[in-house]
């Protein structure tokens, strides 16, 4: 067994459990610091594992890394895929508006700003203020990591995704008023502005390209490390905020899940606009919208 996965599996689940460490620990008959030990990849014995799969609701080959992981919670879903993202040599993204290991800082600071604003009108502001932080830095996390690891990105974007993104803003909905609003919608022009650079640019290791037609019914990840690769799907947009998703994500490593989402990935990029023609597609999606933000 390797011990190192169990403790990031066991941490992605305290997550979605929505049980306080402390609570998990009492029921196991350890303290807070023996749990923290075994999610850093301490040796545990498979009796615990037993008793953890129980209290955490789950399969006992869930915390050993078999199977399909699911995860309801955005929080406890963007911690694992944190975790798959640090083995990571290459990220084949395919749907949404946004590669988020690539996006700009005024979408990081958007997000930023909409988390905190929710927090206000939230039923339990410190809740939230806390899951926001937990949030924002699995975020940090996940951007140093590529600065740090720069694994090839091969991203399919939808043009669909970014049109609506440009109309409704970067975290549309999270934070009431117009301000706001418009604060999203200007984040969404920065973020396409700053997709466009990066198509022309076209950096060493980063591939973008521009899938038209309707929206894709789902998004989905491909990422591979040098011993194993896993397929990522994804209800949760990255602005959705930490606890306000609806909807089950799936991690798997099973091959046959692989194959086909990689299968359909490589389909989607021939097909996909690439270099200045998915760059002029996005400056025009731009010029369409700018004359409105303008009068705004």
């Amino acid at each position: 067994m390797r011990f190192a996965d169990i403790g990031q599996q066991l941490r992605a689940y305290r997550l979605e459990s929505g049980l306080r460490a402390e609570e998990i620990a009492a029921r196991l008959g350890v303290s807070r610091a023996a749990l923290y030990r075994y999610e850093k990849g301490e040796v545990i014995k498979l009796d615990t594992i037993r008793r953890l799969a129980e209290l955490l609701k789950i399969s006992p080959l869930s915390l050993l890394g078999i199977g399909i992981d699911y995860f309801s919670r955005p929080l406890a879903f963007f911690e694992r895929l944190r975790q798959i993202e640090e083995e990571a040599d290459q990220i084949l993204a395919f749907g949404g508006g946004v590669c988020l290991q690539i996006a700009s800082d005024a979408y990081e600071a958007a997000l930023t700003e909409a988390w905190r604003a929710a927090a206000e009108g939230a039923a339990d502001p410190v809740q939230y203020r806390s899951q926001s932080e937990q949030a924002l830095g699995t975020i940090l996390a996940r951007r140093r990591i590529y600065q740090q690891r720069r694994p090839t990105i091969i991203a399919i974007l939808s043009e669909a995704s970014l049109r609506r993104m440009l109309a409704d803003g970067v975290a549309a909905g999270l934070a009431p008023g117009e301000k706001a609003q418009a604060r999203g919608r200007a984040a969404a022009v920065a973020e396409l502005e700053h997709l466009a650079d990066l198509i022309e640019s076209v950096p060493i290791g980063l591939q973008i390209g521009l899938k038209d037609g309707p929206e894709p019914t789902g998004s989905f990840c491909v990422l591979r490390g040098r011993e194993r690769a896993h397929v990522v799907t994804c209800p949760f947009p990255p602005d959705c905020g930490p606890a306000l998703g609806a909807g089950v994500a799936m991690v798997t490593a099973a091959e046959e899940a692989v194959a086909i989402h990689q299968r359909v990935a490589e389909a989607a990029w021939r097909d996909a606009l690439k270099g200045p023609e998915a760059a002029a597609r996005v400056r025009a999606l731009l010029r369409e919208v700018k004359p409105a933000t303008a009068l705004a």
